[in-house]
């Protein structure tokens, strides 16, 4: 049997070295080549597993098989450049990936199989609201025990992937699976984002802030400016306690330090950098950054 490989990301990578232990033998291809040369080769199916690129409508009809695209969202919801990006932002507690036939339109075609994962969010996040508990020593309670920056999701989700193809597969070119015509209405759309989009507003609540810095980073990245710099928050915690110092009063965006650990108020909960990068300069952890820039504490982000 032969089959031809599209994929340029890390998500594409499991599902590559998954087909090659099934003995499938890939053949890694890419759209540079004429279409003529696609025809010579007479691939048998093709496989696209985050692969950037729309494929032409002429192309399609050549595979015995078809081409079958693995996107990491359970269709209709996320089509697009960045599911798993919207999926975090968006705080879904659930999420997976679907395999689809592919036709012209982007992630429009009719559905083979799907395959869930639980992001398993604490009661915390479920319920609208936060309890409002002081900020002292010994009182931090993290309000996402269980959440995923983009690259881990975006792991898991490809090792889902791999397996529901490997599952899929076999039973497709045996004709054991009816596509199933997506539900169009329920369609919802993702954008590429930008690095304007990853410019943290402070008058936001933690949860959203925290939301953004694990889905954008690291690209396009997530930033707030400080002395007209630019300062990257590459790495950050939640918490959901209401903002409350036990010395002074805080204010959204100013930085303090409290158990000799840093944080910046939001609109409700706060956030502790962890990593960060100052235009021009290296990723550093928020206590060798504070070495090199006393003035951190007490200054106002924006």
């Amino acid at each position: 049997m032969k089959l031809l490989f599209f994929g340029t990301s890390d998500f594409s990578r499991p599902v590559f070295e998954a087909l090659k232990e099934e003995g499938y033998f890939p053949i890694l291809w890419d759209l540079n080549n004429s279409l003529e040369d696609f025809k010579k080769l007479n691939p048998d199916i093709c496989i696209i597993a985050a692969y950037g690129k729309i494929v032409p409508k002429e192309y399609l009809d050549i595979p015995k098989h078809g081409f079958l695209n693995i996107h990491p969202s359970l269709l209709p919801k996320y089509r697009g450049a960045s599911p798993i990006q919207a999926a975090i932002l968006n705080g879904d507690e659930q999420t997976g990936v679907t395999i689809i036939l592919m036709d012209e339109k982007i992630d429009h075609g009719p559905i083979l199989a799907k395959s869930k994962i639980q992001q398993r969010f604490p009661a915390s996040q479920r319920r609208p609201g936060f309890a409002r508990v002081p900020l002292q020593a010994g009182n931090l309670r993290r309000a996402m025990t269980n959440d995923k920056k983009y690259e881990e999701l975006e792991k898991e989700l490809a090792e889902l992937g791999a397996k529901l193809l490997i599952e899929t597969l076999p039973r497709w070119i045996k004709g054991e699976i009816k596509p199933a015509e997506q539900n169009h209405d329920e369609a919802t759309y993702t954008k590429k984002f930008s690095w304007q989009d990853g410019k943290i507003n402070w008058s936001k609540s933690a949860q959203e802030v925290n939301r953004q810095i694990r889905a954008l980073n690291p690209e396009p990245g997530t930033w707030t400016t400080w002395h007209d710099k630019v300062l990257k928050i590459i790495e950050a915690k939640i918490y959901e306690e209401q903002p409350y110092h036990k010395h002074d009063k805080v204010y959204i965006g100013v930085v303090y330090e409290e158990n000799k650990r840093v944080f910046v108020p939001s609109s409700i909960g706060h956030i502790e950098p962890l990593k960060v990068q100052l235009e021009g300069g290296k990723i550093l952890s928020i206590k060798d950054f504070l070495n090199g820039h006393k003035d951190f504490i007490g200054s106002k982000l924006t």
